[in-house]
């Protein structure tokens, strides 16, 4: 049985969509037979669904912080900053050192979710045919490849101004200079703002990579009768 369903869709992927529509009518289904119109808004609502659960809460307090999947530590190169206050007894300033980075973060997807939704409203079936048989992240490949350019032009603005607004600009003025005092070590003066923006794009992308896993292979994360019908036939694969 394995091997007929890989076949099936081995032939999906070289069939065009009026050929894949009656391939995929073919599999088992709990309801009624899919359109191409279902199959791609059940496509949609997967992304919606893991925009709205996963980076919502990374524009919360401590939502970068406080998540070990993508709290942002020091750049390599300000790791020694870190460890050489900490060895000081300037422990503390360490720490809020890495807390206004996150700060930032959050501050900065805000700006996310518009630009994921109208990414998601340009999904054809030809893009959800390719998610659905695709990787366990195809979805999360997609969403990269069409928004990422516009994220960061977004994102880099408003984590500069949000080092002002947190305080960040300050603290690491202050949190450098103390380093920079410590005898025998070379000084540094890194800009900060490119490394968090990029890592803030990590992150967003990779809490959308967890919703996908779980709606992905778990049946209780599809959370709706079309999400439940059109996942059902990557489950066959």
């Amino acid at each position: 049985m394995k091997r007929k369903f890989t076949a099936i869709f081995a032939l999906i992927v070289l069939t065009s969509c009026a050929e894949l529509q009656q391939v995929l009518g073919d599999l088992p289904q709990s309801g009624d037979i899919l359109t191409n119109a279902d199959i791609a808004s059940g496509l949609r609502q997967a992304l919606d669904q893991g925009i709205d659960k996963q980076v919502t809460k990374l524009t919360e307090t401590d939502g970068f912080f406080r998540n070990e999947l993508v709290k942002i530590l020091l750049p390599e190169e300000l790791r020694k900053v870190d460890k050489g206050l900490r060895n000081i007894g300037l422990g503390n300033l360490a720490d809020e050192g890495l807390k206004v980075l996150n700060r930032a973060a959050e501050d900065a997807v805000k700006e996310a979710t518009p630009i994921f939704v109208n990414a998601v409203k340009d999904i054809t079936f030809a893009d959800a045919k390719n998610i659905l048989l695709g990787p366990d992240n195809a979805a999360t490949q997609y969403l990269t490849q069409r928004t990422e350019t516009e994220l960061y032009n977004k994102f880099k603005p408003v984590i500069n101004n949000s080092f002002s607004k947190v305080g960040a600009d300050q603290i690491w003025a202050n949190l450098i200079n103390k380093y920079n005092a410590i005898p025998f070590t070379a000084s540094v003066n890194p800009d900060l703002t490119d490394y968090v923006t990029q890592e803030a794009l990590k992150g967003v992308y990779t809490m959308i990579a967890v919703e996908e896993q779980e709606i992905r292979n778990k049946v209780s994360a599809r959370g709706t009768d079309l999400l439940r019908k059109v996942f059902a036939l990557q489950d066959n694969k």
